[in-house]
């Protein structure tokens, strides 16, 4: 139950944090932003502020915000439909009764002729049976639709996505990401305050029972200084050796903490993992307390964070890691119960990771991903003219389908590794 609690918590937050990003720039740029989701599917919980649904949905497998112009607009109103209309102390149109206008008493019927509520915001028509005499009703910027007794705020043309700028709308969708990269910032910035940060010499904190660094008589303290005659300076320089010589001996000079200096041998064992072996000593890292250097830490760790991601998917890319590499949502939860049960600051380490992650994967160009829509934004940026609705359409529809599949693949795996 705790493991299911903190996945609920974790992706939670990563999805919440994305999709406030793009909540936050939609509004910033005048865009009409009709509803914020947590998750998809039916309704849980659902609250109205400032023009915007908040809702959380049944299945906690993402989440959205829906800005006028991203889908057709959900009611058109059209020659002969006879529409219920209301008013506002000024006289403009605040209501437009869809169906059900007998539960409106109030509302004057009338036959829609023609109606502009993209531009110049009005509507004409005529009286039921008094097709003699046209009228003419100014609408207000922020009238609702109601249909079924459910009120939808109408979406002037300047509220859409597609009426702003390029540099206004590129920034609506890079915000998410952009977003997951600063949560990443700030959790590691929290885990510097609670754990330390690491020291930059290759000093180690503890050598794990059972391992060959206990083994070999590795203490809390040790610095190593020299291995087969190299000097060493760095905790990296020092994993980088180990990492590249499994079941090799290696002689290591170490500088004790009381000052000594002791030769050391050591076989580092052999690892593998997604197909990439490796040597590990069974050694963590020394930490210190530094304000200064948490805040650093925050950014360098986001930094390599975002590094190594980035060369794991290229290597996807060229084929150098397979297909099998890649974990879905069960895969995940797998490896969020073992985050779990090793403490507080390695769950905190993998949520960090995974906002990285989920930054990156939305920042590829690919269809139906913010990386994708970025990408015709791009394109209209070049031509100067957007692409027609209906093609990018075909293009998102298409590539939405293939990450469907794309899903299904992953998670048959996932399930192959837990359980086949």
């Amino acid at each position: 139950m705790t493991t299911v609690i903190a996945f609920i918590l974790m992706f939670g937050l990563l999805v919440f944090i994305h999709e406030f990003g793009h909540l936050i720039f939609a509004k910033r740029a005048g865009m009409l932003a009709r509803e914020f989701a947590i998750g998809f599917g039916p309704k849980i919980f659902a609250f109205t502020k400032n023009e915007t649904v908040y809702t959380i949905r049944l299945l906690p497998i993402g989440g959205y915000v829906r800005v006028a112009g991203d889908d057709p607009e959900i009611i058109e109103l059209k020659p002969g439909h006879h529409i219920g209309l209301e008013f506002n102390d000024e006289g403009k149109v605040n209501k437009i009764i869809v169906n059900n206008k007998s539960k409106h008493p109030n509302a004057r019927v009338i036959e829609v002729e023609h109606a502009d509520l993209d531009h110049q915001l009005l509507i004409e028509g005529y009286e039921i049976d008094e097709e003699d005499h046209k009228l003419q009703f100014k609408v207000d910027q922020k009238a609702f639709f109601v249909m079924d007794e459910q009120e939808t705020q109408i979406a002037p043309y300047d509220r859409q996505f597609a009426s702003k700028s390029v540099g206004k709308r590129a920034m609506q969708l890079f915000a998410g990401p952009m977003m997951n990269f600063i949560l990443a910032i700030v959790i590691f910035f929290i885990l510097g305050l609670i754990q330390g940060v690491p020291t930059e010499q290759a000093i180690i904190d503890e050598a794990q029972s059972g391992t060959p660094a206990a083994e070999a008589g590795f203490q809390h303290g040790d610095e190593i200084v020299q291995i087969d005659g190299k000097s060493i300076s760095t905790w990296e320089e020092f994993t980088k050796i180990v990492q590249d010589n499994p079941e090799e001996e290696l002689n290591m000079t170490v500088k004790r903490a009381n000052g000594e200096t002791e030769e050391i041998t050591v076989t580092p064992a052999k690892q593998e993992s997604q197909g990439i072996t490796f040597g590990q000593l069974g050694v963590t890292q020394m930490f210190e307390k530094s304000f200064t250097g948490t805040f650093k830490y925050g950014f360098v760790q986001t930094y390599d964070m975002t590094k190594l991601i980035l060369t794991n998917l290229g290597m996807l890319i060229t084929g150098q890691l397979s297909i099998e590499a890649l974990s879905g949502p069960v895969g995940i939860y797998d490896v969020t119960d073992q985050a779990v049960q090793t403490g507080f600051n390695t769950f905190l380490m993998w949520t960090a990771m995974l906002s990285v992650n989920l930054g990156i994967v939305n920042l590829v160009p690919l269809p139906a991903l913010d990386g994708g829509r970025l990408l015709f934004v791009g394109i209209e940026a070049v031509r100067g003219k957007p692409i027609a609705p209906e093609k990018e359409g075909i293009f998102h529809f298409i590539g939405l389908a293939l990450l469907m599949l794309l899903m299904i693949v992953v998670t048959w795996n996932d399930i192959q590794r837990l359980f086949l």
